[in-house]
């Protein structure tokens, strides 16, 4: 009589989903190293070159769809310069910007003078989102393991156990799960921590207007963002045809330095926040802005901001933007937030987490912002 394996918990464990057990097959076989090693391959192309393997991936998921498609447009210097490259080859492409209010006013300036827009909304507000479900804190990853080892219940408990000790239902350890140590400070927060605000905000009503529509986006995604995105690449290439929600992502394997040195070559409008681009003495480029835009209000990553300059996202919009700081700060509730982050967290964590400007930096013209 054959006796099933238990897992780690004591549960007979469920077997591997198809994308599971397709994944561990491509691992094995070799498929996802050759696949990291073309990347690498393409990372280290020309601008050029890249250029040329971008219009041939618009052009492949343009003529898959019909014609119908749309670049989802943040406004930011990415999208930008996909949206410039997607309308070289194809003009009436739209371009779909979610409004989700925690935007830079430059941001919804340039997006307002751009031809041939949409603009999505959320269906509840930022604060409303953080008031029923959390704050965004540290990254999505952490986040998501933060709310649930907060809220463990009868079903949870495969997936509580991956976020708490980073076993994953077949018993097996793996890694990039386990909440670290020093963020489970934020287990025991008087306030719940949560990744679903980019859904709430983003997702669903980007998913809203594919289903109403049937266009199949372009995103402007780069496979050196984060290891997420390099995994999803890995797994799918540029374009993901059979993906649940298929997109395409013909800037993956270009870099930072790719984007800003095209919008130099086209010059592609981007928005004021970013100040100007300039070339350090190593040759590279850098905006002596902001390096990113995104949810001006969002936390994740704050915590790594030292790694772009001395001043962090929120030290410069309390230079920048004052009246957007102080919503933040005081009406939201973000300093009490952050303040118990800064308390409670050990002390190399805590001196990341700043967001006061310091004095001697009030006096400096660090950005140059219209």
């Amino acid at each position: 009589m054959h006796v099933a394996t238990l897992d780690a918990a004591g549960n007979v464990p469920k077997p591997l989903t198809a994308h599971e057990a397709q994944w561990a097959e491509n691992v094995r076989s070799g498929a996802v190293q050759a696949a990291f090693d073309e990347l690498l391959r393409k990372q280290a192309l020309s601008l050029p070159e890249k250029i040329d393997l971008t219009h041939k991936v618009i052009s492949d998921w343009y003529e898959a769809w019909d014609g119908l498609v749309s670049v989802s447009f943040s406004g930011g210097k990415d999208s930008s310069v996909l949206l410039h490259l997607v309308r070289q080859q194809y003009p009436d492409v739209p371009a779909v910007f979610c409004n989700t209010g925690l935007e830079y006013p430059e941001i919804a300036r340039l997006v307002k003078a751009t031809p041939n827009h949409v603009v999505l909304r959320p269906k509840i507000p930022f604060w409303q989102v953080v008031r029923d479900y959390g704050w965004p804190l540290a990254s999505k990853k952490i986040a998501r393991g933060v709310n649930i080892l907060r809220h463990p219940t009868e079903k949870n408990q495969n997936i509580w156990r991956l976020y708490d000790q980073g076993i994953n239902r077949h018993g097996r350890e793996v890694h990039g799960f386990k909440v670290p140590k020093q963020w489970r400070f934020l287990t025991q927060a008087p306030f719940e921590v949560s990744d679903v605000c980019c859904k709430i905000m983003k997702k669903d009503p980007s998913a809203a207007f594919e289903k109403a529509t049937g266009r199949k986006p372009f995103v402007g995604t780069l496979a050196s963002d984060s290891k997420a995105r390099q995994r999803t690449y890995l797994k799918t290439g540029c374009n993901a045809y059979d993906a649940v929600h298929p997109r395409s992502a013909p800037l993956s394997f270009w870099t930072e330095q790719d984007v800003l040195q095209a919008i130099r070559l086209f010059n592609i409008p981007i928005p004021a926040v970013y100040g100007r681009i300039m070339e350090n003495r190593d040759g590279r480029l850098f905006t002596t802005g902001v390096r990113r835009t995104g949810c001006v209000f969002c936390c994740f990553g704050l915590h790594l901001d030292h790694l772009d300059g001395p001043q962090n996202r929120f030290q410069r919009l309390a230079l920048t933007h004052p009246r957007l700081y102080d919503y933040c700060m005081n009406r939201l509730g973000l300093r009490d937030v952050l303040r118990y982050c800064k308390d409670a967290a050990n002390p190399s964590l805590a001196a990341r987490l700043v967001w006061e400007p310091e004095p001697v930096m009030e006096q400096c013209n660090l950005l140059e912002v219209a």
